[in-house]
């Protein structure tokens, strides 16, 4: 089904058998604030690893499996069907990095990166500017052989975890830099971590740079250079979001076709009651659509596609994938009942933590005027029948 090849199965399969060692420990870490005792997460990171599903996005050249588009996507679909963050242990690090970083570069972070040994984050949204990078306010300036850099961002995902950090400022020309900074580092400073809907180990706090100083071997790619690298990495985390979702509404149909077939009212199960049939129906037939939408896009990835062809399509998979997952988590709550508003429930945790998914990587108002432009533009065949 789908058209898997016997190593795509193979792949999946290891992903999906890996995830579900890892769902035991949905409710612990739930009710921990989402944080596993440290030696339990890295023997998870370790068994990523050793079974290839650490750095699926990497190529061989750097150490990495050299995975497809389409397998990449099978894995994070995967990650998707555990709770809490706990399936972050199959990290996908920075994959644009490889084109562009130095040797510097490439030795300091990238290779240890793609090891297990370093982890990053990214320090790009502000308080007034989100998916809008337009708007930055935060600046970076040269000094010598320094850049130095100033302002506050917001949403740091995964700060506390991380070995260096990539700040996008704006130069006094108005050209925008990306820069790596070393964690922890002078001048930088966590200035409050909001609690968010979900609990997960990874923290998103406000981060200020004041007067940071990082030498100018730390510029990824050239100063007022296209910055394509950072539209392949929106991209391909958009590809990542759906992918995810994908893999909570499986989990959630599985749960609930179960709970729908055990749960006897009125002499009968759950699920005979029409109304709740049709609510398993829905929940099914969107996953089917948003699941072979993904694929089909993750070929054309693999196929080599028009760039800004694959930009819409990965803009259509977000937003597709994210809106139809929160609405099967919506669903499976209202199926569980007042059991689906218990914590301990995975349809309650699904239901908090989908809801960023049509958030960050840029909100669906943004993927809509993605495609919405492209069809503008270049009219429907460009994104729709691609020849």
């Amino acid at each position: 089904m789908y058209g898997l090849t016997e190593e795509d199965r193979r792949i999946r399969d290891t992903a999906r058998a890996f995830v579900e060692t890892l769902m035991p420990y949905e409710v612990e870490a739930e009710l921990a604030g989402g944080v596993l005792p440290k030696e339990i997460t890295a023997e998870h990171q370790a068994r990523a690893i050793e079974l290839g599903l650490y750095a699926t996005n990497m190529p061989t050249s750097v150490g990495g499996p050299g995975y497809t588009a389409l397998q990449q996507v099978l894995v994070q679909e995967q990650c998707g069907r555990v709770t809490n963050g706990l399936g972050w242990v199959m990290a996908t690090p920075p994959q644009w990095w490889v084109d562009v970083a130095t040797d510097y570069q490439r030795e300091r972070w990238l290779l240890p990166s793609v090891r297990g040994e370093k982890h990053e984050a990214y320090a790009i949204t502000e308080e007034f500017a989100g998916s809008d990078v337009s708007a930055l306010a935060a600046t970076a300036r040269r000094d010598g052989d320094e850049y130095v850099i100033n302002g506050v961002k917001w949403h740091v995902t995964s700060f506390n975890l991380a070995d260096y950090v990539f700040v996008e400022a704006v130069l006094p020309d108005g050209d925008h830099v990306l820069l790596v900074v070393d964690l922890p580092w002078p001048g930088v400073e966590v200035v409050r971590t909001p609690h968010y809907s979900h609990h997960i180990a990874d923290e998103h706090p406000i981060v200020a740079f004041n007067d940071v100083r990082v030498p100018l071997e730390n510029l990824v790619g050239t100063e007022g250079g296209p910055m394509t690298f950072t539209q392949d990495w929106f991209r391909f985390e958009r590809m990542m979001v759906a992918a995810r979702c994908v893999g909570a509404a499986q989990r959630l149909v599985d749960e609930t076709t179960v709970f729908a077939q055990t749960r006897i009212v009125d002499g009968k199960p759950l699920g005979e009651h029409q109304l709740v049939a049709g609510m398993l129906a829905d929940n099914a037939t969107e996953l089917f659509a948003a699941r072979t939408m993904l694929y089909e896009v993750a070929r054309s990835i693999d196929a080599g596609h028009d760039r800004k062809t694959l930009h819409g399509q990965a803009s259509m998979a977000k937003l597709y994938c994210s809106e139809m997952a929160g609405r099967v988590a919506d669903r499976a709550v209202q199926i569980f009942g007042g059991r689906g508003y218990m914590r301990e429930n995975v349809a309650e945790r699904m239901f908090r933590e989908l809801r960023v998914e049509r958030i960050w990587e840029g909100a669906s108002e943004i993927q809509r005027i993605i495609v919405g432009r492209q069809l503008m533009t270049r009219g429907p065949r460009a994104l729709l029948d691609p020849a």
